[in-house]
This record gives structure tokens, C-alpha cells and sequence, in this order.
């Protein structure tokens, strides 16, 4: 072990970066759909050497006369945490080029823009996290805390700036086994990435004793890597018990089926197709799958996914009149849909905006509620910078004029015969305080989280696998279960454990059934979502500065 450190610690130049970026890039192993769990012992075991190779033998004078050796070490920190994080990201983001191939005479140009460019440009915050955890520096075990710290403050930090993007955050190598993401009730999914540092990084102290003639390997063990065993296996100890003493309950009377319909992000999916789709739509809903599901006689709940419509639903009557006959009388339909509002501007002219929502159906094609998509994507739903790229011909994937405008406020969806549901459009199910905020829009706790998404423009790739990973941590955040209808898959019912009841592969057709599993009481978590993460930090701060002051 310490020669492998030695070789990462004393490498410069490109080796140093190419080591940097091969490390990173492991860490893409430990998350869905691999989930193998140890290979985030190499990036951030790695990690802690690289930064102690971050100092220069001898500080360089400064002009003020006092030594710059803080300043390059710092310095040395960060670019050497930029090329860390382009290989964490590169190799688990590349499958976002996947969106530029569905429409290739308009977005293939664009490819390396998303799957160099985009991870090129969330390797500032690993950069930022590396110079702040040598900003807290010192030999012993003080200095895993101190990354600890460092990179869970820039992780946090990645989840916020720029309306953020917490997907693929460290702590979801924990967050991804069910034992271990149960931590995430109390701490959430920056606590868990905090603590996921500190575990993995642990091993790095083993290069910190040189081998002693004589002595035992147990001798040999830093008890640093102890106490990261012991909270790795308190985490595991944790999760059994929650996981034991808390039985599934359901709603027995109500009955849920999801349908997903798998269709691709192509000219089949288009305007002139609605009759074909609304049809397939109907027929897979009312598909009998066995004695306790016959069809959607037996159905109190249907889900359909994201956007399910190449129209505007409200302005099809035909459309409306079809789903609403086929709805029996006790049948509730929640579907993704995009609508549009028309208003009158400050010129007094009239301005149409489209939305990307969620709306309740019901027999008869009655319209009952409707959720407007707050947290939209960037280049996917919306221009940022609009007026320039617009100039420069460059649009975002859904071409919509002047792209979708998001929602007011978080509501609550009214569902007649069932409890409230806390709607989640897409990728708002990633996001710990947007999940936090939809919860609290009623006057009560809802009965659930529904989540509509359609992940079509990913394909056969690692997205949807980890989109779904990321949206069940939230059940355990918020101790409410998740419907979730995807389009092209996964689509599952999970209990408020993160327990998958039932669920549909990627890109198959068909139904989920089951019935509704019931929430149970607000786990620690709910109280202060919005601190969470923060506590965690300081908390690796507090004792990487007392451990580097007594140890």
C-alpha cells in the first residue's frame, strides 16, 4: 500500500493527471446500474494522496516576502481535483450523449458539449471540494475528515448553484444498497455523501504506517480504518433493524397500475400519431394481467408517464372524450401532459406559454387538477441565455416556441377517493429540498410521492438506472412511498423504506400493479431538510480540526 501511495503522491505532469482521471473514473462503478459498492475505495483513497502530493517540496517566494506555499499548494489542489472530477463525470454521465443522437441532423454537432463539456464543467466543484480540504491540512487522520469536508460542502454546493445538479452525488454509492441508504431518514443524501468520503477514504491511512519486522497485521490496522468500519457497519446495523421492524403496510382498497407504454423519442411519437397513441395507451391500461387484475375495472389509481402526449391534451376534445369514457366511475388518471396559458403581456398583446404538467383525470375526460413543473432543465426544457442562442440557431431538445415556462408554486394534487399526492415532474425527484418543499405545499402531510418521467432519451444506457436510485432515496428521506410511472422505464411502486414492491424493466411495455403502500411517521430528516447537509459538513469540519489539534 505504500508504495502504490508513494507512486500517486510523488507523480507529476501527465501522469499525475492521467492517474487522477483513471481514479475518478472508477468511482462510476460503485453507482447504478453496477452498484459495485468497493470501487469508491479507489477515487477516494486516491484522492487523499493526491492531495498530499499537492504541496511543493520547498515554498516559492512570494512578493510580499513571506512564503506562497499555501497559496500552490492550494492551487496544485484544485487542478489536480479538476481532472478527478472529469473522470468521475465523464464516466458516469457519458450516457447523456445518448440525447443528442435522437434528433442527429439537429443535436449531434452538440454531442461533445454534453458528454465533455458538461463534465468538464461540474469538475470545478471536486476542484473546489480538493482546495478546501488542503485549506484544513496536516499529516494523520485529521486529513480524511478534512476531504470529508471539503468535498461534501462543493458536493452540496453542486446540488444548488446555477438552479443545480446533485445527480451521481458520492453518498449514492451508499444510497444505492438498501441497508446502507437508510441513513438517509436521518441524515439525507448529503449526510450520506459525507460520511461515504470518510468511509472510502479511509484505507489511504494504511500507507501511513511502514511495515515494522514483527509486528502482526491487526498491529498494522490505523484506527482511523477501524472507526470507518465500525460507522460502515453501524450504518449496515442501522438499516437491518429499520429495515425489520418496519413491515410494508398497504392501503389494501386501493389498487394502482402504472402503465408504461415504452415508446421512443422519434418521428412515431408525433402529432399525426395520436389516435395510434392514445389507443396503445388505452389498450395496455385495460390489459388484464391476472384473477386480481382484469383491467381497469379493478383499478382505483392509473398512472401514465411524463409528457405523454405529442399534443396539447386540453385542446383535443376527441382526445379527452376517448380517455375520459374509457375511465371507469372509480378510476383516478394522473398523466404527464404539457398545457399551454395564454396571457397578455406588458405590450397588451397576447403571449402563449407552455408548460410541462401533470394532470387528474377523471370518467368523462373531466380535468379535476393540474401541477406546472417548477425545476426544469436546462437546454432540455429551456434556453438559459435564450436570446443569444436563439441568434446563433441553437434550441433546446423539445422544440417548443420559446421553450417551456415553469410552474408558480408546489401544490398538492387532489385525488377523489385518495389520499393528497406530493407530484414530482422528471428530475425534481433528485433534488432533497425540491422533494422537501413539495411535501410541505398542503395544509398536511401527503399519502405519497408520484413521480411521472420519460427517460426515452436515454435509451439502454446507466440514466434511467440511476434516475430511478436517486428518486427511491427520497422515499426514505421523506418516510412517504413513490409511485413512479417512467415511459420507456423503470417503472416501480416503492414503499417508504425504499423497498421496490413492483416494478417494470427499461424498455418494456406492459403494467405495474399493486396496491398503495401507506406512509409512515416523518423521519428526523423531514424536520430540517435544508440543514442536513450543512450539519453533516460541520460536523467533518469540527472534528478534522480537533483531530488535527489532539491526534
Amino acid at each position: 500500500m505504500s508504495s502504490i501511495a508513494d507512486l500517486v503522491i510523488l507523480s507529476g505532469g501527465w501522469r499525475r493527471r492521467l492517474i487522477a482521471f483513471l481514479a475518478g473514473a472508477s468511482g462510476a462503478l460503485a453507482l447504478a446500474p453496477f452498484n459495485v459498492f468497493l470501487a469508491m475505495f479507489i477515487p477516494m483513497t486516491a484522492a487523499v494522496w493526491l492531495i498530499d502530493g499537492a504541496a511543493e517540496s520547498k515554498p516559492a517566494p512570494a512578493k510580499s516576502g513571506r512564503p506562497a506555499f499555501r497559496s500552490t499548494a492550494l492551487k496544485n489542489a484544485f487542478g489536480i481535483g479538476w481532472w478527478w472530477g472529469f473522470g468521475y463525470f465523464i464516466a458516469g454521465l457519458w450516457w447523456l450523449g445518448a440525447a443528442f443522437l435522437v434528433q442527429p441532423d439537429d443535436f449531434a454537432w452538440a454531442l461533445p458539449l454534453g458528454v465533455i463539456g458538461l463534465p468538464a464543467g461540474l469538475a470545478f466543484f471536486p476542484a473546489l471540494g480538493f482546495a478546501l480540504a488542503r485549506l484544513f491540512w496536516a499529516p494523520g487522520p485529521s486529513r480524511i475528515l478534512a476531504l470529508a469536508a471539503g468535498l461534501g460542502f462543493s458536493e452540496w454546493l453542486r446540488g444548488h448553484v446555477l438552479t443545480g445538479f446533485p445527480w451521481n452525488a458520492y453518498g449514492m454509492a451508499l444510497g444505492d444498497h438498501l441497508l446502507l441508504a437508510q441513513f438517509a431518514a436521518i441524515g439525507g443524501l448529503y449526510g450520506l455523501t459525507v460520511l461515504a468520503i470518510a468511509i472510502f477514504a479511509a484505507p489511504a491511512l494504511f500507507a501511513d504506517r511502514k511495515a515494522v519486522p514483527g509486528r502482526r497485521l491487526l498491529q498494522r490496522i490505523p484506527a482511523g480504518l477501524v472507526v470507518a468500519a465500525l460507522i460502515l457497519a453501524g450504518l449496515a446495523g442501522f438499516g437491518a433493524v429499520r429495515l425489520a421492524t418496519g413491515k410494508t403496510a398497504t392501503i389494501a382498497s386501493v389498487k394502482v397500475r402504472i402503465m408504461q407504454p415504452n415508446l421512443p423519442q422519434d418521428a412515431k411519437f408525433s402529432p399525426e400519431n395520436r389516435d395510434t397513441i392514445v389507443n396503445r395507451y388505452l389498450r395496455l391500461s385495460d390489459r388484464s394481467t391476472g384473477p386480481g387484475h382484469t383491467g381497469l375495472a379493478d383499478v382505483n389509481l392509473l398512472v401514465w408517464p411524463e409528457s405523454a402526449f405529442p399534443f396539447i391534451l386540453s385542446d383535443e376534445p376527441q382526445a379527452l372524450a376517448k380517455i375520459g369514457n374509457a375511465l371507469p366511475a372509480g378510476t383516478v388518471l394522473v398523466t404527464g401532459a404539457a398545457r399551454i396559458e395564454t396571457t397578455t403581456g406588458a405590450d397588451g398583446k397576447p403571449h402563449t406559454d407552455f408548460l410541462n404538467s401533470i394532470q387528474v383525470l377523471m370518467h368523462g375526460g373531466l380535468i379535476l387538477d393540474t401541477y406546472d413543473k417548477l425545476h426544469l432543465v436546462p437546454f432540455g426544457e429551456y434556453m438559459p441565455f435564450a436570446g443569444l442562442l436563439d441568434r446563433l440557431g441553437i434550441r433546446q431538445f423539445v422544440d417548443i416556441p420559446g421553450g417551456f415556462r415553469a410552474g408558480m408554486n408546489h401544490t398538492l394534487l387532489s385525488l377523489p377517493g385518495l389520499p393528497m399526492a406530493a407530484p414530482l415532474i422528471c428530475y425534481e425527484a433528485i433534488f432533497p429540498e425540491e422533494v422537501a418543499a413539495a411535501v410541505r405545499a398542503g395544509p398536511s402531510r401527503p399519502g405519497f410521492l408520484i413521480n411521472v418521467t420519460n427517460d426515452a432519451w436515454f435509451g439502454h444506457t446507466p440514466g434511467p438506472y440511476q434516475h430511478l436510485a436517486e428518486a427511491r432515496l427520497q422515499t426514505i428521506e421523506e418516510g412517504l412511498p413513490l409511485i413512479r410511472a417512467a415511459n420507456t422505464g423503470i417503472s416501480a411502486i416503492i414503499d417508504p423504506y425504499g423497498r421496490i414492491e413492483a416494478q417494470l424493466g427499461l424498455q418494456e411495455d406492459g403494467v405495474v400493479d399493486g396496491a398503495l403502500p401507506k406512509k409512515i411517521a416523518p423521519p428526523p430528516f423531514t424536520h430540517a431538510p435544508e440543514l442536513a447537509g450543512i450539519l453533516a459538513w460541520l460536523s467533518a469540519l469540527g472534528a478534522s480540526l480537533l483531530l488535527r489539534r489532539f491526534v
